[in-house]
């Protein structure tokens, strides 16, 4: 099944975020369809704050090890696309595609100064049509997923917004729609009934089950930096122990149980 039909099968497509190679190895071992990396994630990693403050080599390097580690379908957080102009989008997707990638999300806000905002909704439009354009002029199919930010952002319209937003960027060359931060079945379910494209959530404390979400006609949920941030909860703990206990029994203890 390629990566298309994934967001049009029975279930939602449960998407694996991972930020390297061994979280790939570790997604493909537990059986999911498909990865994706999670921007957070790599930039945490990384040592950088979220919001594409590091390089797009920065990102082409981890995926190039992501993708060495598995042959999933990949899926990679693009941001804003890491260029200023549409050609320089299009530039950075096709050396991605070239590795074997079958999609991308790009965002409709940019971090500046520190702060989150959204772009004007008819410009990001237009940018994303150019992006479109300039992907089928060289014959490349990525499935591009569309992040719109007005519940991430917590603005006191954001299901209307969305919406409207949404549509344009339907009428525009997305193929998904990705909404961050939405949880409440009746937001979820207008944006459903508002546009044919697959809509994609996020995970957040207050998320419905998969089965609600399925229910609701979500076609794809996500991970985020949700798994990165468990996992390095757990590595402070230990790291903690370790020096409390001034032994090694707190790493090994996992070990004793097996």
């Amino acid at each position: 099944m390629d990566f298309t039909a994934l967001h049009y099968q029975a279930s939602p497509l449960l998407l694996a975020n991972v930020w390297d190679a061994s979280s790939a190895r570790a997604a493909a071992q537990a059986g999911y369809q498909a990865l994706g990396t999670s921007s957070a994630a790599i930039a945490t990693m990384l040592g950088y704050a979220d919001g594409e403050s590091l390089t797009f080599e920065e990102l082409y390097f981890m995926v190039c090890r992501i993708r060495a580690a598995s042959t999933l379908p990949l899926n990679v957080d693009m941001e804003s696309g890491y260029a200023e102009t549409p050609d320089g989008v299009v530039e950075n997707l096709l050396r991605l595609a070239a590795l074997g990638v079958v999609g991308v999300n790009l965002e409709d806000s940019r971090v500046r100064n520190g702060k989150r905002e959204l772009e004007d909704a008819a410009l990001f439009a237009n940018r994303l049509q150019s992006i479109r354009k300039g992907l089928t002029a060289q014959s490349c199919t990525l499935f591009l997923n569309i992040r719109t930010d007005p519940f991430l952002l917590g603005l006191a319209n954001a299901r209307e917004e969305t919406l409207t937003r949404t549509m344009r960027y339907a009428e525009h060359g997305a193929d998904g729609i990705f909404v961050p931060c939405v949880t409440h079945p009746d937001d979820i379910a207008a944006i459903v009934n508002q546009t044919s494209l697959p809509l994609n959530v996020m995970a957040v404390p207050v998320l419905p089950d998969f089965a609600q979400l399925g229910k609701l006609g979500v076609r794809r949920i996500s991970m985020g930096n949700a798994l990165h941030c468990a996992i390095q909860n757990r590595l402070n703990e230990l790291l903690l122990t370790l020096r409390q206990q001034q032994s090694f029994t707190g790493v090994f203890a996992d070990e004793n149980h097996r």
